[in-house]
């Protein structure tokens, strides 16, 4: 008899506060074979992560493990890890069964090594000494593709790159050879060329240790790529399982065919993306909706593509930049002389025109930030002319510039971390029109914000909330909301959807994309995604080490791409089935 790495029966998981109670696992089964890769998609919220966590016991208060077994086979006669002391469970964890945490920076202790992270995990475990541990850590580095295998032992975590934190992270969970890895969304807001590599690194792994993997996404795309087997999760419980191929080409469940919709195609252009709620509503009428023949029907058709080019040509430019640079000294002499720099922008030049969507694309670390930065003069550029509708923005002193903002606005990539948790989200939004003494007075204000907060599909009730009482997309609509309070005419986008799920991320799109519409703005959407990218815009750069190495129509590049960069971050798209 064939026996499973793993049996998961009727595990429920609730978390209380107070009197109440919500079921975030709700009676789930389900088996991990020998040697097996599964996929667990859903949005966030759905019980991917905490069904992760009970299998490591780290299911913290007020969560509650309520119901269930977790049968762990080490050899024919399993271990119920639900029975488990703490100390016996800690035998199993990190050695057995080890897991790779979503977000490596919080993840990684910063004030030690790398090296010293790793050779901790090992001599817990192993009771080896500390050179044979250090080796081992040295040879780990190497097999998840470390550059300077040696030389990242003595770094610190802030020092590396995302994806070389995700790399230590996972050296880190092999280190002691286990029989079952639990990836916890580990490519999320990575680049797609380095989530490419990692996802090639774990396929490797999981075949040359033989090990079980439980791989949790919220992109299907991405499970195409590694997983045989596919779990959808929706609101604590599996609505569909099979082998990824036959979840793909018929899924049954509506939900399961909203995440297939609602990544951007890369074969077509879109009026709109398709939500998750498109597919349950029709779902609830008993109607069965076919994905590919309802993605159809939202594409544009050829007269649409071109009435909009033709308008877009037929507009001024709104903004105009030349040979703008912007560097960062790295070393200096000891009188202070500047010795190297790093050129983060370097040397730059394009034009946008009025009411046009220009996407700006490439991998971490390329400059996208730093231009975006630099063309509102939040980082002062080291040469170059940037003309924002006729005016020199550089010639601007302090003051002058400080008036020039309310026209131009900047959504910022993490919307938790740009909002203050002292206040409330509707003082958030109303802060900008008081600064720049908009719409007369205070009752015409609040009005203005009940306003906004409706056209980003939020409610009035919302306004005395806190940011901590939203989800991520609710929060991005309040950051979105708070940079058109004041009305302007270009707004830039730093990757402003990189962290949220895909059926979040498609809502956020559709609302920037009708926003601008009735606004009439301007915009510069910064991303990694480049599917994304060419959903959302008409023009598209592509930036490498501070060049632009390509640019023109949105569908021509991704069509026909040039520069070899290019092509190297199409191919790293998921493409699915």
């Amino acid at each position: 008899m064939q026996y499973p790495r793993a049996a998961i029966k009727d595990l429920r998981v609730s978390f209380r506060s107070g009197n109440n109670s919500v079921t975030a696992v709700n009676n789930i089964s389900f088996t991990i074979g020998k040697g097996e890769m599964i996929g667990v998609v859903g949005e966030s919220g759905s019980g991917k992560s905490v069904t992760a966590l009970s299998l490591m016991q780290l299911v913290q208060e007020p969560g509650r493990i309520d119901n269930g077994q977790l049968l762990y086979y080490a050899n024919e006669a399993p271990v119920d890890l639900l029975r488990l002391s703490p100390d016996a469970m800690r035998q199993y964890r990190g050695n057995e069964i080890a897991m790779i945490f979503q977000e490596p920076m919080t993840s990684l202790n910063p004030l030690l090594t790398c090296g010293d992270q790793v050779t901790e995990a090992i001599r817990l475990h192993k009771q080896i000494p500390a050179a044979e541990a250090k080796a081992r850590a040295i040879a780990l580095f190497a097999q998840v593709k470390l550059p300077d295998p040696e030389g990242m032992m003595k770094r610190f975590p802030h020092e590396l790159s995302g994806g070389q934190k995700q790399r230590v992270m996972i050296a880190m969970a092999i280190s002691c050879e286990p029989k079952l890895l639990i990836a916890d969304e580990p490519t999320t807001a990575l680049d797609v060329t380095v989530q490419k590599a990692i996802l090639e690194l774990l396929k490797e792994l999981q075949q040359q240790m033989e090990m079980s993997v439980l791989f949790i996404t919220h992109d299907l795309g991405v499970v195409a790529e590694i997983a045989s087997r596919v779990m959808v999760m929706y609101k604590g419980n599996i609505v569909e399982e099979g082998p990824v191929a036959q979840v793909f080409h018929n899924p049954v469940h509506a939900y399961t065919k909203g995440l297939l919709a609602c990544r951007p195609p890369l074969d077509k252009r879109l009026v709109r993306l398709p939500v998750i709620r498109d597919f349950m509503e029709q779902s609830g009428e008993g109607q069965q909706v076919a994905v590919k023949s309802f993605v159809d029907s939202l594409q544009m058709s050829d007269e649409m593509i071109t009435a909009r080019r033709n308008t877009l040509a037929a507009r001024e430019p709104i903004l105009q930049v030349q040979h703008l640079s912007t560097w960062f000294p790295v070393k200096r002499s000891i009188t202070g002389k500047v010795l190297e720099w790093r050129k983060a922008v370097d040397d730059v030049s394009f034009e946008m025109k009025t009411g046009e969507t220009l996407g700006l694309v490439g991998e971490s670390g390329c400059g996208k930030t730093t231009l975006g930065r630099s063309l509102l003069r939040l980082t002062e550029p080291t040469s170059g002319t940037i003309v924002y509708k006729g005016q020199d923005l550089r010639s601007l002193s302090a003051q002058g510039m400080r008036a020039m903002r309310k026209d131009m606005q900047l959504i910022f990539q993490d919307p938790y971390s740009s909002l203050n948790p002292r206040i409330s989200i509707g003082k958030a939004i109303l802060e900008p029109m008081e600064v720049h003494g908009l719409y007369g007075n205070a009752a015409t204000r609040r009005e203005k914000v009940l306003e906004l907060l409706e056209k980003v599909r939020l409610l009035p009730e919302h306004f005395n909330r806190y940011p901590h009482e939203f989800s991520g997309g609710q929060r991005q609509r309040i950051v979105i909301a708070r940079a058109l309070a004041v009305n302007p005419s270009f707004i830039i986008c730093d990757e402003s959807v990189a962290a949220l799920d895909v059926s979040i991320q498609a809502q956020v799109l559709n609302l920037l994309i009708s926003l601008r519409e009735e606004f009439g703005f301007s915009c510069i959407f910064i991303s990694h995604d480049l599917s994304v990218v060419r959903f959302i815009s008409d023009h598209m750069l592509v930036m490498r080490k501070g060049k632009i190495v390509e640019s023109g129509e949105a569908d021509q590049i991704y069509q026909q791409p040039k520069d070899a960069y290019t092509q190297q971050l199409i191919a790293a798209i998921p493409k699915g089935i």
